[in-house]
């Protein structure tokens, strides 16, 4: 039988310490992910980082979402540009003093000046992708 440790997760968010780059709301929002073995996807991590795990796999994410009232800084969010429809391809991982990240290996969204915006300003490597959403009820598609 297999015993795995799960650290615990706080309820609530450490203080924001520095500078505040956007702000952003993420709605609708879904999870998927897939189990791996981690030999799997070791080469897409970035150097210093391995693949976190989690009895003996780690995941694939596939997260798609609606960013609503994203803006610069603390301000309010950008008419237009601040809401969008994306999708990310996640890694998780952890480093050799225990810090655990996300590595993107695809930021998608549907709005192509948010693209630019990204990758010119942020160096993001976003990408334009055909996406919609539609609800219906309690049913998103």
């Amino acid at each position: 039988m297999s015993h795995s440790t799960v650290e615990p997760v706080s309820s609530e968010a450490p203080e924001l310490t520095g500078p505040v780059m956007m702000n952003q709301s993420w709605r609708d929002l879904t999870f998927l992910h897939w189990a791996v073995g981690p030999e799997e996807v070791a080469h897409r991590m970035p150097p210093g980082v391995r693949p976190d795990t989690l009895d003996g796999v780690t995941y694939v994410g596939l997260i798609p979402f609606r960013m609503v009232g994203a803006g610069v800084a603390r301000g309010p969010g950008v008419p237009w540009f601040g809401s969008f429809l994306e999708t990310n391809v996640r890694l998780y991982s952890v480093d050799d003093t225990g810090r655990r990240g996300i590595v993107f290996l695809s930021l998608d969204t549907d709005r192509a000046a948010v693209v630019a915006g990204a990758r010119t300003a942020f160096g993001l490597p976003y990408r334009w992708a055909r996406m919609r959403h539609r609800a219906t009820g309690d049913v998103h598609a």
